[in-house]
């Protein structure tokens, strides 16, 4: 397991959410002059934008996040997500936060398992936080923090080797490895199968300092080469014309990354059969886990960190609903399997309280992460609510 995962991951997750949530804040925005009290106007979308961003950016909270750890569980990172999600006047409702989580995770799954090398995944990271700078391109403070992250970025991984970069990836892949929900995206352009897992493709660009397959060269002992063979491919090969920009600003050439919500569609999730399975053998592993208390230490240092803005005075919090109707939302609360929810407990996670924060919850019994039940997830889940 690479200990510089973390970041990554969170970035990635996080600029996916940021994608579905302006698709979806557009999708449900009013004219200013049309709209009701209690209805969105694109001054809110880019309120909520802005503050989620400005939160996700904190300088406190990267600093953490850029500390060399391994990856934490997935309820507990679903913890952070949360808290961001909340971190303005818009409200999700545990269905809809749930159907948000699922289009994030399964996203950034289908990038990390396309990216043609495993440093590309540093590319794929840069496409987000290059459309992330377009939201906040209007408010310089919030943009300059997004900029301070994107150097630190360059500062700590384009020094990395091809082998630390493989090492993250394969990080990636065994926390991706048990998630298997059906995405309509995903589904409609045929790069999912209807049991949830992606279709990768045999042809396109090779990548970047590699050649197109079709040759074998045999050398002798001396190195000189001394025969060649060609052989037929099953795929149509191309060699890429240029290298992505590692830098500040420049051509990413990768499009992976990139917001594939730009065009309006529709973005239905479904669980998987093998999804299913995994909630009901859920709850086999309840041995406490050792690290749990690091865990939530962990947690309590990143989140007590973060200046969440709440609705001041009479201001109500808007609410977002990531389904089509409130009967569709409230149907998936219903039919999603227990396991697989995220239970809620409200927690103070100042500096004051974390002692208490580590004392309450490493009492709970929790199924210890291993490689091979990624995914399975431990019950002590905490959906961050009006910290």
């Amino acid at each position: 397991m690479s200990s510089r995962t973390l970041p990554l991951l969170f970035l990635n997750l996080g600029g996916e959410m940021l994608y579905i949530l302006d698709q979806r804040l557009r999708a449900q925005s009013i004219p200013g002059e049309k709209a009701r009290k209690d209805e969105w106007t694109d001054v809110d979308r880019k309120r909520v934008m802005n503050d989620i961003i400005a939160t996700m950016f904190n300088k406190k909270f990267m600093e953490e996040l850029f500390k060399p750890q391994e990856l934490y569980s997935k309820k507990a990172l679903r913890t952070v997500y949360d808290r961001l999600a909340h971190a303005s006047i818009m409200r999700l409702n545990q269905a809809s936060m749930d159907k948000l989580y699922d289009l994030m995770t399964m996203a950034f799954k289908y990038q990390v398992l396309l990216c043609p090398r495993p440093r590309d995944i540093l590319l794929i990271t840069f496409n987000h936080l290059d459309a992330i700078k377009d939201f906040v391109y209007e408010s310089p403070a919030i943009l300059n923090q997004v900029d301070e992250t994107f150097r630190q970025l360059i500062e700590t991984y384009n020094c990395l080797s091809d082998g630390e970069f493989q090492l993250i990836r394969q990080t990636l892949l065994i926390f991706f490895q048990d998630m298997h929900i059906r995405v309509s995206i995903f589904l409609k352009d045929k790069v999912q199968n209807s049991n949830g897992r992606f279709v990768l493709p045999i042809s396109g660009p090779v990548p970047w300092g590699t050649e197109v397959p079709g040759l074998i060269r045999m050398f002798n002992h001396k190195g000189v080469e001394v025969q060649r063979t060609e052989f037929t491919t099953a795929g149509n090969y191309v060699t890429p014309q240029r290298e992505g920009s590692f830098e500040l600003y420049g051509d990413r050439v990768l499009k992976l990354g990139t917001n594939m919500y730009s065009v309006s569609r529709p973005v239905e999730t479904h669980m998987a059969g093998s999804s299913k399975n995994m909630a009901s053998h859920a709850k086999e592993n309840t041995a406490p886990n050792p690290l749990a208390k690091e865990e939530l230490n962990f947690l309590a240092r990143l989140l007590g960190g973060l200046d969440i803005q709440k609705p001041g005075g009479g201001e109500t919090g808007f609410r977002l609903n990531l389904f089509t109707t409130d009967e569709e939302e409230e149907h998936a609360a219903q039919t999603r399997p227990e396991e697989l929810s995220y239970k809620v407990i409200n927690i103070e996670a100042t500096q004051e309280r974390q002692a208490e924060l580590s004392r309450i919850l490493g009492e709970l019994e929790v199924a210890e992460p291993r490689p091979d039940s990624a995914g399975k997830g431990e019950d002590l889940l905490a959906l961050m609510d009006g910290l």
